[in-house]
């Protein structure tokens, strides 16, 4: 029956646990305070601890998810940046190995090379940052490939190079496939539903505590709202790889660019 559970929509989950969980507490907590708290001797002072309990575990399960939750987004912003270093090395590994080809074929071969990364710089980029997957690359790669193909080496030593060529290109190719899927790489938009009403929650709970002096207390609210708000633009801030003030830029690319293919 359990297993039913998980063939329900996203919403109807939601719903399922709370309405489970939720009327579980509520049907408890008025079941002990008519049969099983009256013949209790607890003090009033039961109340403020009860309350700060509460909310410490609140606190503690919601401090663990975003904890988790940032870790997460920061290796994938990192791996995102390793991919981004890993292409253009090999973009370097190929126009030197592109380098000991004869002419004319190097200079063709080259020229499709040099295309290709001003096109991911001018071209390709901008898209990325609009959260849109480029695909113009696809042409000029395919036009290198075909370039590679055709060529038929004469001896031995350029049967190695050749081989050696395409094998960075393939490395070119599997790098440029990571680098796309990494564009619209992000968080569910489920944990967005823990993330935001969890913080709210945290914070609407300090509010049962009867502070004397009220600016105390704002202090305190205040103080949490901003640790938490902090959190959550970490989280924002590096959720998207590719967009935003901290997106990762095309400098690789670029130095690549200027240092080796000058014309």
């Amino acid at each position: 029956m359990f297993q039913a559970v998980f063939a329900l929509p996203l919403w109807a989950v939601v719903l399922v646990l709370n309405v489970w969980l939720v009327g579980f507490a509520l049907t408890g907590a008025w079941a002990f305070r008519r049969w099983v708290l009256p013949r209790l001797d607890i003090g009033e002072e039961a109340a403020l601890f009860y309350g700060a309990a509460v909310l410490q575990s609140a606190m503690m399960l919601y401090a663990l998810v975003a904890a988790l939750t940032a870790v997460s987004v920061w290796n994938r912003y990192s791996e995102a940046g390793r991919t981004v270093s890993g292409e253009a090395t090999a973009i370097a590994l190929l126009w030197r190995d592109l380098g000991g080809y004869p002419q004319p074929q190097r200079q063709a071969l080259q020229e499709t090379l040099r295309v290709y990364t001003v096109q991911v710089i001018d071209e390709a980029w901008p898209l990325q940052r609009q959260g849109q997957t480029p695909r113009e690359g696809v042409e000029i790669m395919d036009r290198l490939q075909e370039q590679l193909y055709a060529f038929e080496p004469a001896g031995g030593a350029q049967e190695i190079l050749h081989a050696e060529t395409l094998a960075a290109y393939n490395g070119l190719i599997q790098a440029r496939r990571q680098r796309l899927d990494a564009v619209n790489d992000a968080l569910p938009g489920v944990m967005w539903f823990v993330l935001l009403p969890g913080a709210m929650g945290c914070v609407a709970l300090s509010f049962f505590f009867r502070i004397r002096d009220a600016r105390y207390q704002y202090i305190l609210v205040a103080g949490l709202s901003s640790f938490l708000a902090m959190v959550l633009f970490v989280i924002v801030a590096l959720d998207h790889p590719f967009r935003g003030v901290m997106s990762i830029g095309p400098e690789s690319y670029e130095l690549i660019r200027d240092q080796f293919m000058r014309p």
